[in-house]
């Protein structure tokens, strides 16, 4: 799991780096149209951190709580998941 980890990190970097520069964009009064493409491109980078997340999750959290015994919990938090997402 450590290279997952290491994926989910660099991730956040950009994400981080790009938020700053968002940040320094706005503080320089750089035009409208510009800062909002590097939104859309922070909201694209959290889908993909979001959908990497959630893949390890579905291979690695959800068969061993499975296994467990533990398999309400884990359908409740699927679904939790599931509305928060938006998708109800």
């Amino acid at each position: 799991m450590q290279a997952d980890k290491s994926d989910v990190l660099k991730r956040l970097n950009y994400i981080d780096g790009h938020l700053n520069g968002i940040r320094k964009m706005i503080e320089e009064d750089k035009y409208c149209v510009d800062v909002l493409r590097q939104t859309y491109a922070v909201r694209k980078a959290i889908e993909k951190l979001e959908a990497l997340i959630l893949e390890k999750h579905l291979q690695h959290c959800v068969p061993e709580g499975i296994k467990s015994g533990s398999e309400q919990g884990i359908i409740d938090e699927l679904i939790q998941l599931y509305n928060l997402a938006g998708n109800r």
